[in-house]
C-alpha cells in the first residue's frame, strides 16, 4: 500500500479526529455540569476542591446535623429497647394466662 493512496482518505481521517475531540470536549462539559447540579465539589487539573468552596457556615451545618443525628439515633435506640420490653411483656405466659382468665370471667358474667 503506498502512502499515497492513504491521502484520498486525509479529509476523513482529520474530520474523524476532530469529531472525537469535539465529543470529548462536550463530554467534559456535559459532566461538569451535572456535578454543579446535583451538588458535588468540583476539582481543578491536581485535585484541589473548586467549588463548593468549604465555608466556615458550611462546616458549622455539618457539624449541627452530626449531632442532631447523634441524637436521632439514640432516641431510636431507646425506642427499639422499650419496644422489646413491651413485646417481651405481650408474649407473656403470665400476661396471656391473666388475658384468658379474665376473658372467662366476662363470659360467665354475661352467662348469668
Amino acid at each position: 500500500m503506498n502512502p499515497m493512496d492513504l491521502l484520498q482518505y486525509l479529509p476523513w481521517i482529520v474530520g474523524g479526529g476532530l469529531m472525537l475531540g469535539a465529543a470529548g470536549i462536550l463530554a467534559s462539559v456535559h459532566n461538569t455540569r451535572l456535578k454543579i447540579k446535583h451538588g458535588y465539589p468540583l476539582e481543578g487539573m491536581w485535585g484541589q476542591s473548586l467549588k463548593p468552596a468549604v465555608t466556615t457556615e458550611a462546616m458549622e451545618r455539618v457539624k449541627l446535623l452530626t449531632q442532631e443525628n447523634a441524637q436521632l439515633r439514640a432516641e431510636i435506640g431507646s425506642l427499639q429497647d422499650r419496644l422489646i420490653n413491651v413485646e417481651r411483656i405481650v408474649t407473656d405466659s403470665g400476661y396471656r394466662l391473666g388475658h384468658e382468665i379474665e376473658s372467662l370471667r366476662s363470659d360467665k358474667g354475661n352467662v348469668q
